[in-house]
């Protein structure tokens, strides 16, 4: 079993990622663990890439934004921030740190620049990266925090966070945008001609301004993408450090244990550390030891037996969603039991689907509780809020 309360306690931990496919709650579990960790003493910041924006609404802020903004009426001696994701303001602050001013702002103008950092694949994931290697600098030089949690994106698969670096540099160093960056005048009047003759095909094809914009992003992006580089190399050895604890959140539902299934492989193949699994939504079993197939036959039997009953029909129905709950809870367990054969050495935390949305702090304290096991009653709050 995951020992929640054992990680979030631990000094040594600094950084606890939470991934995932899209829509397993990933985000509430970030902020539950978030705040679970605050009031058990530690300095925590939470960083959420949440388009839905219900961190916010459940933490009390009127708006999260790329600044940390601190929490009010967390209990005990801790503290949290939280803080959401601007990719764009992210990658600003990017070319500014890297470029003279000059060229930072010719870079920031350019169309292509601003096409690529709204809405370029792979983009929020390495922003997510970027920005996760600022707060723990951060941290580092002031000790404002000792804890960063990350909700990473909501992406169709889970593998984006680990592959966003790769994919933007691919793109960076492709041989479109070397043949872009190639001199116009080079030692051999052959290579001169024959980029002419593309170049001069493209500017047809694209447009002559098309063409002479987008060259000039690429030129001027070049000189600052070096230090791109370099940070996201030092960010992917961060999340290889020992002081980082990746949390990988499923729902008990085939496809989502599959996604997590190839997570976990992954983290294993990039020597990430893995703490644990944590199953959203959960079924819970119903009152009483009356199993499924017991439940059906004594509905099938009160159908025949209560010929002009007024209740029969009532508790028959009743009987039937006994049994559905029940069968249910059974697939769920033997999808557990399928993925822990497969992974004797995961520790997991099974979080219970609650009855309805998390909205407050109240909410969040009752999934850390969940989280951390020593909560089992029912409570207004749903784990499983869609993202």
């Amino acid at each position: 079993m995951l020992d929640v309360d054992a990680l979030l306690d631990d000094p040594q931990t600094g950084i606890i990622v939470c991934c995932g496919s899209g829509g397993v709650g990933k985000t509430t579990t970030s902020a539950a663990l978030a705040l679970r960790a605050a009031e058990r003493g530690r300095k925590v910041v939470v960083l959420t890439i949440d388009p839905a924006r219900r961190l916010a609404q459940s933490m009390g802020i009127a708006a999260l934004d790329n600044t940390p903004r601190p929490v009010a009426g967390v209990e005990g001696e801790g503290s949290l921030d939280a803080m959401m994701l601007d990719m764009k303001r992210t990658f600003d602050e990017v070319v500014e740190s890297q470029a003279s001013p000059e060229k930072a702002q010719q870079i920031l103008e350019n169309p292509f620049y601003v096409a690529l950092s709204s809405s370029f694949a792979g983009t929020q994931e390495y922003m997510a990266m970027e920005k996760l290697g600022q707060l723990r600098r951060d941290a580092q030089r002031d000790g404002t925090y000792d804890l960063i949690v990350v909700d990473t994106p909501p992406s169709r698969s889970a593998l984006d966070f680990l592959d966003a670096p790769d994919r933007l540099s691919s793109f960076l160093d492709g041989r479109f945008v070397k043949l872009l960056l190639a001199p116009a005048r080079g030692p051999a009047r052959l290579m001169t001609a024959g980029l002419g003759i593309v170049t001069s095909a493209l500017s047809k094809i694209l447009g002559g301004a098309f063409l002479r914009d987008l060259q000039t992003f690429i030129a001027a992006i070049d000189t600052v993408f070096g230090g791109f580089r370099v940070r996201a190399q030092q960010t992917y050895a961060l999340l290889q450090a020992p002081g980082t604890a990746f949390l990988v959140v499923a729902a008990p539902e085939p496809d989502a244990l599959r996604e997590a299934a190839y997570f976990v492989e992954r983290l294993g193949q990039e020597q990430m550390p893995l703490a644990g699994l944590v199953v959203n939504r959960a079924s819970r079993a119903p009152l009483g030891d009356l199993s499924a197939d017991e439940a059906m036959a004594a509905s099938a039997r009160l159908k025949r037996e209560s010929a002009g009953s007024e209740t029969a029909p009532v508790t028959a129905g009743l009987l039937r969603l006994h049994a559905d709950r029940a069968r249910m809870v059974e697939r769920e367990a033997t999808l557990r039991e399928r993925f822990a054969a497969a992974h004797p050495s995961i520790a997991t935390a099974v979080v219970p689907a609650l009855a309805g949305d998390v909205h407050d702090l109240d909410g969040l304290r009752v999934v850390g509780g969940l989280l951390a096991g020593d909560v089992a009653g029912d409570v207004a709050g749903d784990v499983a809020g869609e993202e």
